[in-house]
């Protein structure tokens, strides 16, 4: 299984980033997508996740914001991040799922895409 995952970068607070990820590998429509992130020193958040049935769960931090969807056509998920702030910056990864739902926890792993909102 390999995932790509692109779309961080810099940008100001108050803007939007799209972040994208491909898989390859597996049947993508019946695994649930999670993306997570990673401040260095501090604990790796779940920000957004979708299941096979494209259910989906946002943290409470990023609610209202951040929106993740899913192109199962594609082997392809997108996390649009509106209305970002300073708090946002971190090292983002998209993971798959073991299972059909997020519960199952992320068993395959993108490379971190960096995301950093300045004030």
């Amino acid at each position: 299984v390999q995932l790509q995952a692109s779309g961080g970068g810099v940008v100001q607070a108050g803007g939007s980033l799209k972040l994208s990820c491909t898989a390859s590998g597996l049947t993508f429509s019946s695994y649930a997508i999670i993306w997570l992130r990673q401040v260095p020193g501090k604990q790796r958040e779940l920000v957004a996740s979708i299941n096979s049935d494209t259910s989906a769960h946002c943290a409470d931090s990023v609610k209202g914001r951040f929106t993740i969807s899913r192109d199962n056509a594609k082997n392809s998920a997108s996390l649009q991040m509106d209305s970002l702030k300073p708090d946002d910056s971190a090292s983002y990864f998209c993971t798959i799922a073991d299972g059909r739902s997020r519960l199952s926890g992320p068993r395959h792993w993108g490379h971190g895409t960096q995301v950093t909102v300045s004030s």
